[in-house]
């Protein structure tokens, strides 16, 4: 089963299915968003209770109900100021050193970091990563896992194959190939990559900055030069993004920077401003 639905990903009009979706997504047209929004609500068994709107009515579209805003108080951050806390609300996927150059994407699957990034990063190799995946029924907000200021980001085009653990086992470079954002921001310990990865009927990625709309529709770095601008500094737990339908969020720590909670092992979840390790002094 797992490899018919692996050659049918391959298949598939990704790109055309996910503006699709995105078209649907974003309607307000009150009789079609409420019919999506209750069917996704009862097939996920959505859970409202952290939401800021806990009703379901308050919704205009599928998009406006799928990115909702959480309660102030619903997440607290850890007191630890060196704590890092998780990005996002999801499932631990894979984590721990990238190894060569190259992290863990499933059993007998690696790959490299440069290939992910779209550039070589020499500095992550022997540092940490944590890879969460967000499920349908997930909060579908990006926040910082650390505080730093935004350097510059890289949205790089590619497929969209769906992101699960039948297309992890036998994707080569399945997160090197889809389409993804990334974003490296400079904190007190060294670089940290933040990166967005896009899968099927993902209608876009979205940033709290400006920034390419996704789809994207070529490889482009932008650059987010202090001198020239006000310093987009983020706090820990910050949003920066988010997901309109959800995929995955990979976090890349430099060698020595960050050791990671030994708890966050492949299949544990995770909410967004747990903490999940820790800076090193």
């Amino acid at each position: 089963m797992s490899r018919t639905f692996v050659a049918l990903q391959k298949l598939a009009p990704a790109h055309a299915l996910s503006r699709f979706g995105g078209r649907l997504a974003s309607s307000t047209q009150p009789r079609l968003s409420q019919l999506l929004i209750r069917n996704f609500a009862r097939v996920y068994d959505v859970n409202l209770a952290e939401a800021e709107r806990e009703s379901l009515d308050d919704y205009e579209s599928f998009n406006d109900f799928f990115t909702r805003a959480l309660k102030p108080d619903a997440r607290p951050l850890p007191a630890d100021p060196l704590a890092v806390v998780s990005p996002a609300d999801g499932m631990v996927s894979q984590a721990g050193r990238i190894e060569r150059g190259r992290l863990l994407q499933a059993k007998g699957h690696t790959y490299s970091i440069e290939a992910l990034a779209g550039e070589a990063c020499p500095q992550f190799d022997g540092g940490t990563f944590a890879t969460v995946y967000l499920a349908p029924s997930d909060y579908h907000r990006v926040h910082a896992p650390v505080r730093g200021r935004l350097l510059k980001t890289r949205s790089i085009p590619g497929a969209l194959y769906s992101v699960n653990g039948s297309t992890e086992a036998a994707i080569e470079g399945l997160f090197a190939r889809n389409e993804r954002l990334v974003c490296e921001f400079q904190t007190t310990h060294g670089r940290v990559l933040v990166i967005l990865v896009g899968a099927m009927i993902v209608a876009s990625i979205e940033t709290v900055w400006d920034g390419p709309a996704s789809p994207y529709r070529r490889d482009q770095v932008t650059r987010f030069d202090s001198n020239a601008q006000t310093p987009r500094f983020y706090a820990r737990g910050a949003e920066i993004g988010r997901f309109l339908l959800g995929s995955t969020v990979i976090v890349c720590f430099e060698r020595d920077r960050a050791r990671l909670d030994p708890r966050i092992q492949p299949g544990q979840q995770v909410k967004m401003g747990e903490a999940i390790g820790r800076l090193q002094d």
